[in-house]
C-alpha cells in the first residue's frame, strides 16, 4: 500500500473529505420526487490531490490499492477512476480549467453496505478541487454534479440523495430532503436518541435491477393516478384503485413520504421507532426491497433493550440495517443483535457506533 506521502514525494497540495450517509426514513423516494431523513456517518472519504508532473492523470486507491493512469485526453476504466474523472469533466464543462492531476483516496466508508461510499467519493473530490482550484460552487450544485458523476461517468442511474446527504448532512441532526426542489433543511434527531447500522454481509446482488423495474413500476403507476410523480398524490386512498402490483409500490411510496413528513416536523423517540418499523414493514410488504436476513436482523434489533424502531436502508435485497435506541443503549445492543444473528455462520459486521477496536477495512475505494 502506497501512503500519501509517497505518492505526492511530499505532502499534497490539498486534501478534502465527505462523509458516507445512512437513511433515517423515505426509502426509494427520491426518484419518485419525495422527500427523504438522512445523517452523514462518521466513517468518511478523503480525496488528496497534487498537481501531476508527468501531464498524466493518476489516481490511486489506498484502500484497493489500485491505480489508475491516462492521458488528459484520454479516459479512466470503469471502477473508481470513473468517478473521479467525471468530477473533473464535468467541473471542466462549467468553464474550470482543471490540469493533470494525482489523485490519492482513503476511505472507511464500507462498499455494497447502503451508506453510499459512491458519494463521498464524489463529493470529496468536488471538495477536494474547489479546494485546489478555486472556484465558486457551493454545496448543493455540488451535489448534482456530483450526481451527474454517477450517472455519466459510472453509468448508475442514481437519485439525489446521497450526494446532497454526503455534501450537506452531519452527524448530529437529520437532513431533510425535498428531491424535486432540493429545499433542505437540518432537523435535530429526536432527544437522546442513538443510531445503529449493521451490515447483513449479504451483498445487493439484485438491488440494480430491481431498482430499474421499481422505478418503472412507479413510473406506470404515476401515469395512471395522472399525476407528475407519486409525491404528487393527494389521496392517499386513491392508490388502492391501481392494479397489482402497482397499488402496493405506489402504497408505500405515498405513505414513506407522510413517514418523512411526520418525523421532519418533531415527533417523540418512541414515535420515530414506530415510523421506522413501518417503513420496514412496508418495504418488505408493499415494495418486496427486503430479504429474510434484513428482516431478521431488524427483529433481533427490536428486540434489545432501548431500541425502538428498526428497518433496512438503501435499496435493499442485502446491505445494512439502522435502528434508533435511547442514548447509552446502542453498543450493548447492537452487539447482543450482531452475536445472535452471526451465530449461524453469517459475517454481518458493526458499522455505527464504530465498533471499539476501531475502524474496520473494506473494500470500497
Amino acid at each position: 500500500m502506497v501512503t500519501s506521502d509517497s505518492f505526492f514525494g511530499g505532502a499534497p497540495e490539498v486534501n478534502a473529505s465527505a462523509p458516507g450517509r445512512v437513511n433515517l426514513l423515505g426509502e426509494h423516494t427520491d426518484y419518485n420526487d419525495g422527500y427523504m431523513l438522512p445523517v452523514a456517518t462518521p466513517q468518511r472519504t478523503t480525496v488528496a490531490l497534487s498537481r501531476s508532473n508527468d501531464g498524466h492523470f493518476v489516481f490511486y486507491s489506498s484502500t484497493l490499492d489500485a491505480n489508475v493512469t491516462f492521458a488528459p485526453e484520454g479516459s479512466a476504466p470503469s471502477g473508481f477512476g470513473s468517478y473521479i474523472e467525471g468530477c473533473i469533466r464535468l467541473v471542466e464543462a462549467e468553464g474550470v480549467q482543471v490540469p493533470p492531476l494525482r489523485v490519492w483516496v482513503s476511505t472507511d466508508v464500507p462498499v455494497g453496505s447502503g451508506l453510499s461510499s459512491s458519494a463521498a467519493l464524489e463529493v470529496a473530490t468536488l471538495r477536494a478541487l474547489r479546494q485546489m482550484l478555486g472556484f465558486e460552487l457551493d454545496d448543493v450544485k455540488l451535489a448534482r454534479i456530483a450526481q451527474r458523476a454517477e450517472i455519466e461517468f459510472a453509468r448508475v442511474n442514481c437519485g439525489i440523495m446521497d450526494q446532497m446527504a454526503s455534501s450537506l448532512a452531519d452527524e448530529s441532526n437529520m437532513l431533510f430532503i425535498d428531491a424535486r426542489t432540493l429545499e433542505h433543511r437540518l432537523a435535530p434527531l429526536p432527544p437522546d436518541a442513538e443510531i445503529i447500522v449493521i451490515d447483513s454481509g449479504i451483498a445487493r446482488k439484485l438491488a440494480g435491477s430491481k431498482y430499474n423495474e421499481r422505478r418503472a413500476e412507479c413510473e406506470e403507476a404515476s401515469r395512471k393516478l395522472g399525476v407528475t410523480a407519486l409525491r404528487d398524490v393527494q389521496d392517499p386512498a386513491s392508490v388502492e384503485t391501481l392494479p397489482e402490483p402497482l397499488r402496493r409500490r405506489a402504497r408505500h411510496v405515498v405513505q414513506e413520504n407522510l413517514r418523512v413528513l411526520e418525523a421532519a416536523n418533531g415527533v417523540s423517540l418512541e414515535r420515530f421507532g414506530e415510523l421506522m418499523d413501518a417503513s420496514h414493514f412496508s418495504l418488505r410488504d408493499d415494495y418486496e426491497v427486503s430479504i429474510p436476513e434484513l428482516d431478521e436482523l431488524c427483529a433481533l434489533l427490536r428486540a434489545q433493550e432501548g431500541v425502538v424502531g428498526a428497518r433496512l436502508t438503501g435499496a435493499g435485497f442485502g446491505g445494512a440495517c439502522v435502528a434508533l435506541c435511547k442514548a447509552g443503549y446502542a453498543q450493548r445492543a447492537a452487539e447482543a443483535a450482531l452475536n445472535e444473528y452471526n451465530k449461524n455462520g453469517r459475517q454481518g459486521r458493526l458499522l455505527i457506533p464504530v465498533p471499539h477496536e476501531g475502524k474496520e477495512n473494506n473494500e470500497s475505494v
